[in-house]
């Protein structure tokens, strides 16, 4: 991986990370049409650099965490199902679903979701008035939609915000409930991963890294800021728009190659 290539990823990290459009999806896209060697490296960049546009959202909503516990114990009741069917399927995710098919087709079908839900939004009032009263049993119910964003191109924002307005929330505390719940997720499944990395970075991985960390930090703060606004006037249809030309685009693209095994980093 070049300094270039890294800072791309970075970039798309950062933009994708917490919109409904996948960054996991968007990373193997990105690094399949770059020719980028899916190396161990390059597997424990992708992960790491999640850190960076994590501290984007503690950064961003620091004073909600410190008003009290009560938002504590909704994340974790949120956070429960994918610890649990994390840790189980964690093998074979990795294993069978991290290739350019998967993501292509997941992006096209959360994109069609996606522009469903919108109508479903554009006057629903929230049956919560604050996020911290949601209750634990709906809390529970978003964290197992969590657990569909382990297929890569689902996006976990996108899975998070759909259970969210399936349980009773707004389309804007949807919107910052996916944010919130992203802290304690993006937090163990990146720790988790890096653990498992039997890996001894060079000095120059590690300048990559710290370009990384910091692009997708700039990034993601950017990207938060304007999805919120985005998605209060025009709701979520235009990112399903996006998903399905993006998914279709780059089947077209493997079509065309004549790769239809998703092994194009190969």
């Amino acid at each position: 991986m070049t300094l270039f290539q890294s800072i791309i990823i970075a970039i798309i990290e950062g933009l994708t990370e917490f919109l409904p459009v996948s960054s996991t999806g968007h990373m193997i896209l990105a690094s399949a049409a770059m020719n980028i060697h899916d190396d161990a490296f390059v597997k424990t960049f992708e992960v790491a650099i999640q850190l960076g546009a994590i501290f984007a959202i503690v950064l961003l909503y620091a004073k909600r965490f410190l008003q009290g516990l009560t938002i504590y114990y909704k994340l974790t009741a949120a956070f429960i199902p994918t610890a649990v069917i994390g840790l189980l399927a964690y093998d074979i995710i990795k294993g069978y679903l991290f290739n350019p098919i998967v993501v292509s087709v997941m992006l096209v079908l959360g994109g069609i979701v996606l522009i469903l839900i919108d109508k479903k939004v554009v006057s629903k009032e929230s049956e919560t008035k604050e996020l911290e009263d949601i209750s634990f049993k709906n809390a529970i119910r978003i964290g197992f939609f969590q657990c569909l964003s382990m297929i890569p191109g689902t996006s976990r924002a996108a899975a998070t915000i759909i259970g969210g307005v399936y349980s009773g929330l707004d389309k804007k505390q949807a919107t910052e409930f996916s944010f919130l719940l992203a802290v304690p997720t993006m937090f163990a499944a990146t720790g988790y991963d890096l653990l498992k990395a039997d890996i001894a970075f060079t000095n120059n991985e590690l300048m990559l890294l710290g370009v990384g960390l910091i692009v997708a930090f700039i990034t993601a703060w950017i990207a938060v800021k304007i999805f919120l606004k985005i998605v209060e006037n025009y709701g979520f249809k235009h990112f399903g728009y996006y998903r399905i030309v993006i998914g279709l685009l780059f089947l077209a693209f493997m079509a065309y190659t004549g790769d239809l095994t998703g092994n194009l980093g190969d």
